[in-house]
């Protein structure tokens, strides 16, 4: 390891409490999508203090920002994420269901150590460009409302991103990897029905039901997922179902809908089917209806060339290591749900000979902790699910790590993750992603036939160009 990355590294692990600091208050505040506000505020003071100028309300966002030190290219982006989710509050450490507060929030996602890791590689970054004396600029980019706002869409949208040379970030999982591969693109639509109230017995001929036009949309969704690629997906959720009184005809009725498809560009074109859908329920209902944009996303696009510099560094720095009482919990909290032979990472899924060797080192450790870095996967990947980090892909060469903060085949959104995500287990986590991110942004400073080639893989990948499925001037809501 060379001496700068060291001196980076040692940065790292002067500010270790303050960043175990800031891990543990956003575990404490719980906020969700769109209402980080203390979070935000968290980040703000101690960047400012730190020496990064913070620039705040980026997009028209109230929680997202952004945090800069040096000068001049390259420009390297670090991506930070802080909220939580609904009903998941959990005492931190617990082997077993333990609300704090009863129908709370918690991060069962690990956002609050995805923040801190992003925090502790923009640490190390500073430190090497402070020494460096090197034309060089970190962005560390606060990005709210993973969950449910897709603040990066957003922020893609306006360009926000361009100036980026190359986008690094992590997330917490259960297994220490540099993931790759596409994702479904989303959309996300609010539908509200509005129709006419009447007596459902003694006159209902002067009603009109909304519920039944939510009900008469459903159907035709279920209808169009004969005519959708293999590859596309769309969920719903009745919001509003008018009321608990069977004897009044329901004048208001609202359903939330998610469309995700491989591209971009198939998702705006699925969405505007889904849109003729509920003209159709209206018209057959005589109702009316408002169609509420709530966000979207694109799909990722990955980098080889990004994810084979993050493995290099991540395999010279290793893996966290744990105490005899960490995997007693861990194995204790493995317990609480069921693994089904579960073989973690991208390689393990696509490649059998990669799903042997992970296997094996499971074996050889013997603990529900996967203390391992998984092999490097090199190979065509999907994953249905959605993130806006694709965004940032479309715009700037983008790769991602995953470092183990919980128990093998851990359940995401699930209170085992919450309980994990304040205790040292998932502390180590973070500061291991900061210091590896941090190793990697140093290549990137220090070679420009890395970030050249990196670029021209992104341009091919790209050529199509980017289609952003936010509209002008929206703004990422919550549903009602």
């Amino acid at each position: 390891m060379t001496a700068e990355k060291q001196a980076a590294i040692a940065a790292i692990e002067q500010k270790k409490e303050t960043i175990i600091h800031v891990a543990d208050s956003i575990w404490e505040y719980a906020e969700l999508s769109l209402q980080e506000y203390k979070s935000c505020e968290l980040y703000c003071k101690v960047l400012k203090e730190e020496g990064f100028q913070v620039e705040k309300g980026i997009s028209g966002i109230e929680t997202a920002f952004t945090a800069s030190f040096g000068s001049g290219r390259p420009v390297i982006g670090i991506l930070a994420e802080y909220d939580a989710l609904s009903g998941l509050s959990q005492k931190a450490g617990a082997a077993e269901r333990e609300e704090v507060i009863c129908g709370g929030n918690g991060h069962g996602c690990g956002h609050n150590l995805l923040g801190a890791g992003a925090f502790a590689a923009a640490l190390g970054i500073r430190a090497y460009l402070e020494k460096a004396d090197i034309s060089g600029t970190v962005i560390l980019y606060g990005c709210p409302g993973e969950e449910g706002g897709a603040a990066k869409a957003f922020m893609a949208r306006d360009g926000v991103f361009k100036k980026l040379d190359a986008a690094l970030t992590w997330h917490p999982e259960d297994v220490n990897e540099v993931t790759t591969g596409s994702s479904n693109s989303c959309i996300q639509v609010q539908y509200k029905f509005t129709g006419l109230a009447s007596h459902a017995a003694g006159a209902p001929e002067k009603g009109r039901s909304a519920l039944d036009a939510v009900e008469l949309m459903n159907i035709g969704v279920q209808f169009l997922r004969e005519h959708m690629s293999d590859k596309a997906r769309v969920h719903y959720a009745i919001t509003d179902a008018g009321g608990c009184s069977a004897n009044v005809v329901q004048p208001k009725a609202s359903v939330l809908y998610m469309v995700r498809s491989n591209h971009v560009a198939e998702a705006v074109e699925l969405q505007a089917r889904v849109d003729k859908i509920a003209e159709g329920a209206a018209l057959m209902t005589e109702t009316t209806f408002e169609r509420k944009f709530i966000d979207g996303c694109a799909d990722t696009v990955c980098n080889h060339v990004l994810e084979k510099m993050l493995y290099d560094n991540f395999r010279e720095l290793g893996v966290p290591e744990y105490t005899e009482e960490e995997n007693d919990y861990a194995d204790k909290l493995a317990a609480s749900y069921d693994t089904q032979n579960y073989r973690p990472g991208v390689a393990a899924k696509y490649d059998g000979d990669a799903a042997e060797q992970v296997e094996e080192l499971q074996k050889k450790y013997g603990h529900a902790m996967n203390a391992f870095l998984a092999p490097l996967y090199t190979g065509e990947a999907f994953e249905p699910g959605s993130t806006d980090v694709g965004d940032v892909s479309w715009l700037t060469p983008t790769a991602q790590i995953h470092v183990a903060a919980w128990p093998n085949g851990c359940p995401g959104h699930s209170w085992q993750v919450v309980s994990c995500n304040r205790t040292r287990i998932g502390h180590k986590a973070a500061l291991q992603a900061g210091k590896v991110l941090a190793a990697g942004a140093i290549d990137l400073f220090q070679n420009p036939d890395l970030l050249r080639e990196a670029r021209e893989e992104f341009e091919k990948r790209t050529k199509e160009g980017f289609s952003c499925p936010i509209p002008e001037g929206a703004l990422p809501v919550i549903p009602d």
